[in-house]
């Protein structure tokens, strides 16, 4: 009986279950279809056609379609449009829809989106201590990102980067392994890439950012940055690349990437032409690693002897000096056009230098003091050998206020330049181990990097004393010495100035 019962009740469950399943059947196919539309996560209409919405967008954003040269206008970003069902009979009118979506959103063109994310960059020595004490943190830079409608425009953008600082031709013959063979000296490279990371992907861009259609202004964005200023000089007489970079602050080189029609510094200026003076800012890091082999120029040394035999007056050349020439061959890499340390691979001396040997009468004492005269010459702080890996110049709004002497080994003999008193030696954060003269003429020269300090504060030392060995102690990217001369004492109101003046 029991069992029965439990029968009829399990029949009776299915029973109710088939005719509730049924009468929702019957119900929902009475429902509507329709799409619901969503702004930002928030609903703001149904619509029977979703594509009158998009149709009304495309028929009255003329204005985008001719700004932009483009054959459809998109919903905004955030837009979404889900089909569901209702039962009621109420849906918005499209032009309700899109007056809201006009009000409060942008609308969008299909094009490519770039980001890149840059490389870990290292701030430039300074020319004070406060502002080289920056010079160990690493610069923490934002993605960027870059709009085109076209992905050529962002192609032919990053081969005029390249071109600025590599040069088309020498591109073309890398990209197309056409290089020269090095016969005696000469250089190639052997591989190009940018440092930074730069992906690329369609997107849908609203109209209210920067989007890029010309390859010609995104390449000065890659160049100069946002901040870019149109900064004009008019050429006067006597001006040079030269002397034009150096009196607005410019590199050379960046002069030449600011007016590609100039093609090396040895170019012509026109009298009333203007030239731009834009300071760049490369958004992108150009590393080449390249091989050369290069004849540098050691120049001679000028030294007195003197003769008992003659009189005091007699002063005379009595050995031409003539420059050696080592032939370097070395890797390095160069990022934006600036040269990196490197490491030489081999050395070989194609011509001795010879010394130019002064003889004068028989040395004497000036009676106004202990001064003895040395022939009035400035020494090279280092031996032979050596390259200069970074010049006195401006680089990107910053002064590079010394001189990089590099390619000598690690304790190689740093000399005093000349007579003088050493005022400091110690050790900084950025400049490492390092010496300070003070010779005549409020003239004052540093040594830094040194790996090791031969001298003490307070000591007189004389032209060709040993002050210490070569190092790489401090904010240094390789072996070398940074050499710097000033009128006045350095970081405290000192002028800084060129060496490479007191060898003229």
């Amino acid at each position: 009986m029991k069992g029965k019962i439990t029968s009829i009740l399990v029949a009776a469950i299915i029973f109710l279950c088939m005719f509730v399943f049924s009468l929702g059947e019957k119900n929902y196919s009475k429902a509507n279809e329709v799409y619901q539309v969503y702004l930002n996560g928030q609903k703001i209409g149904l619509l029977n056609n979703k594509e009158d919405l998009y149709n009304i967008i495309n028929k009255k954003q003329l204005k985008i379609k001719e700004k932009y040269n483009v054959d459809q206008v998109y919903p905004p970003n955030g837009f979404d449009v889900v089909k569901t069902y209702t039962y009621d009979d109420k849906v918005n009118d499209v032009d309700e829809i899109y007056k809201q979506i006009e009000d409060s959103a942008d609308f969008t063109i299909k094009g490519y989106t770039i980001t890149i994310r840059p490389a870990n960059t290292k701030v430039s020595s300074k020319t004070t201590v406060e502002e080289s004490d920056q010079a160990e943190k690493t610069e923490s830079t934002e993605n960027i990102i870059i709009n085109v409608l076209d992905k050529k425009v962002f192609d032919e953008a990053l081969l005029n980067f390249v071109y600025a600082f590599v040069g088309e031709e020498t591109y073309n013959n890398y990209i197309n392994n056409s290089q020269a063979e090095i016969k005696d000296v000469g250089k190639i490279i052997q591989k190009m890439y940018f440092d930074d990371q730069i992906t690329i992907k369609e997107n849908y861009i609203s109209v209210k950012d920067k989007i890029y259609t010309d390859s010609n202004q995104l390449s000065q964005f890659l160049l100069f940055g946002s901040d870019i200023k149109e900064e004009g000089y008019t050429v006067k007489q006597g001006d040079t690349i030269q002397s034009v970079s150096e009196k607005n602050k410019l590199n050379p080189q960046e002069f030449l990437v600011a007016n590609p029609k100039y093609r090396s510094e040895d170019s012509l200026l026109t009298i009333g032409d203007t030239v731009s003076i834009a300071l760049i800012k490369p958004v992108l890091s150009l590393t080449s690693e390249v091989y050369e082999i290069e004849d540098v120029e050691q120049y001679y040394e000028k030294q007195v002897v003197y003769d008992n035999t003659k009189p005091y007056s007699y002063s005379q050349v009595t050995q031409q000096g003539i420059n050696g020439i080592t032939r370097l061959t070395q890797v390095y890499k160069e990022t934006n056009g600036e040269q990196g340390q490197g490491e030489v691979l081999n050395k070989e001396v194609i011509r001795e230098k010879v010394n130019q040997i002064t003889t004068k009468g028989k040395k004497q004492e000036v009676i106004y003091g202990n001064y003895i005269d040395t022939g009035g010459d400035w020494a090279w702080p280092t031996n032979s050998g050596y390259k200069i890996t970074s010049n006195y110049a401006w680089r990107w709004g910053r002064l590079h206020a010394a001189l990089d002497i590099a390619y000598l080994p690690l304790n190689s003999p740093i000399y005093a330049a000349g007579d003088g008193v050493v005022v400091q030696a110690g050790y900084h954060s950025s400049l490492g181990k390092y010496v300070v003269i003070r010779h005549a003429n409020n003239i004052y020269t540093q040594y830094a990097h040194l790996n090791v300090i031969s001298v003490s504060a307070g000591q007189t030392v004389s032209k060709g004393k040993v002050l210490g060995g070569m190092g790489q102690t401090g904010y240094a990217t390789g072996i070398h010495l940074h050499y710097a001369a000033f009128y006045g004492m350095p970081y405290q109101g000192g002028q800084v100035f060129n060496p490479m003046q007191l060898y003229k």
